[in-house]
């Protein structure tokens, strides 16, 4: 691999005696890291089942490495939102941001979903997640990986992030900024990235960076915090942003990471200070095993206030819709369900005014109604939990229905492994959902979502 000499005469001034160390550490092999979705299964619970050999990652209490040779994005487990393939030191941001159930919280460059599904497992079905992102095309995955993870009280816009202000002004609780950056943490990864930066480096993204900081203050609450981080080594895009953003915002004070006085954060022996300001974290190759990383935390002056969800008016369903609502064990309020057409979504109370927004999901698509029936959706079917609908399929991993299932193809059960009296079923996988199907006489028709399935 050949490094810019512009950029590797950058990173001799940055890390003097340690820089040959850090030279090495490209010859290291690259590390992969996998998440376990806390929204789904504890991390206790998921070891048990594991089906790969795991190790911890220190600073993430639900993130492992695993080998090379393990193929994860191959398993059930995957398809079942179990867990997230993340790069370790990229799991670093969300980890830190100090989220509370019942939170309204902003991830303002979403895509793919790395941050937000770790968001949305920390809220724990509570308060709201927004995940934005500007580029259409890659919230499309955004909008998957959210889904998979089960993750229902959600607003997903794709917006510059000023064009939010307008409905979200000191509306959120917490904010988290993983900003675009020039990618020097990514180098190890993936070396196209250098051809990226020779093009555009960090004084490009520097100026990206400092309009976004500007514009998310402008949306975070009074008492909320904010979470920048990126990628790069870069000065110029990490401690010279956040300097000159407090001096252009006296209204926010840098939280020391490494001694926050916060519970849930919890600082990493082998984090290194940022430089000239010793409260942000950096991560080194050379010093920890993960790619590259920068986190600074940021506070508003004031007091937090958490909002209240306030429902409306109860509505009146159709029939065919309260008949399949009938078969949960909870209720989702009327008031919150929205029917556009055909299609059936539950908005959560807190998703405010969206007028004038691109969004790609508001809530959880629960379903379409259909000529007298209501059939629900796969992402629907990702947010239960086992038990909470009546009528299930239950396989067990060992059944080579499972994968058949996740093919697409129509598959013969068990019918010791069916319960409820709808012929519309919950497909699962050792308890945890994958999608819907249709069951008549020990047989189901696969209502698998076509664009997930596995290939």
């Amino acid at each position: 691999m050949e490094l810019p000499q512009k950029y590797l005469d950058a990173m001799r001034e940055l890390l003097g005696d340690d820089f040959s160390a850090y030279l090495d550490s490209f010859s290291e092999k690259r590390l992969y890291g996998l998440r376990v979705n806390n929204l789904k299964i504890s991390t206790e619970d998921f070891l048990k089942i594991s089906p790969f050999e795991l190790k911890k990652i220190p600073w993430i209490d639900n993130g492992f490495y695993y080998s090379e040779d393990d193929k994860p994005a191959k398993h059930p487990y995957y398809f079942a939102g179990l867990y997230y393939l993340q790069e370790p030191s990229a799991m670093t941001p969300a980890n830190i941001l100090p989220i509370e159930h019942g939170d309204k919280v902003l991830d303002v460059c979403a895509a793919p979903g790395g941050k937000s599904t770790e968001l949305g497992a920390k809220l724990g079905g509570t308060g709201l997640l927004v995940s934005n992102d500007i580029s259409a095309s890659r919230a499309k995955a955004l909008l998957k990986n959210i889904e998979v993870s089960g993750i229902g009280n959600v607003v997903i816009t794709c917006e510059e992030p000023g064009k939010l202000i307008s409905s979200f002004e000191c509306y959120f609780d917490k904010i988290l900024i993983d900003a675009p950056c020039s990618g020097e943490g990514m180098f190890r990864k993936d070396n196209k990235l250098i051809k990226s930066w020779q093009m555009n480096g960090p004084e490009y993204f520097a100026a990206i960076q400092k309009s976004i900081l500007s514009q998310a203050a402008q949306m975070l609450k009074p008492g909320g915090y904010m979470l920048y981080s990126t990628c790069t080594f870069s000065k110029l895009e990490d401690e010279d942003n956040i300097s000159l953003f407090l001096e252009n915002h006296p209204d926010f004070t840098l939280v020391d990471i490494f001694d926050s006085g916060v519970p849930s954060i919890h600082p990493y022996d082998g984090f290194s200070k940022g430089i000239g300001l010793p409260q942000c974290v950096r991560i080194f190759p050379h010093k920890m095993q993960g790619e590259g990383h920068f986190v600074a935390l940021l506070k508003k002056d004031g007091e937090a206030v958490q909002d209240v969800p306030v429902h409306g008016r109860p509505n009146k369903l159709p029939d065919e819709l309260r008949t399949f609502l009938d078969e949960l064990n909870f209720e989702i309020p009327s008031s919150d369900i929205v029917i556009q057409r055909e299609n059936v979504y539950y908005i959560p109370p807190l998703a405010g005014n969206l007028k004038g927004l691109r969004t790609m999901r508001t809530g959880t698509l629960l379903g379409e109604l259909k000529k007298n029936r209501f059939e629900p959706s796969q992402a629907f079917a990702m947010t239960l939990k086992n038990g909470q609908y009546s009528s299930q399929v239950n396989l067990k991993l060992s059944d080579d229905a499972v994968i058949r299932y996740l093919k697409g193809e129509t598959i013969e059960v068990d019918e010791a492994c069916v319960t409820g009296k709808n012929s519309m079923k919950l497909i699962m996988v050792d308890g945890f959902p994958l999608g819907w199907g249709k069951y008549n006489n020990g047989q189901v028709k696969n209502k698998y979502l076509p664009g997930w399935r596995w290939m």
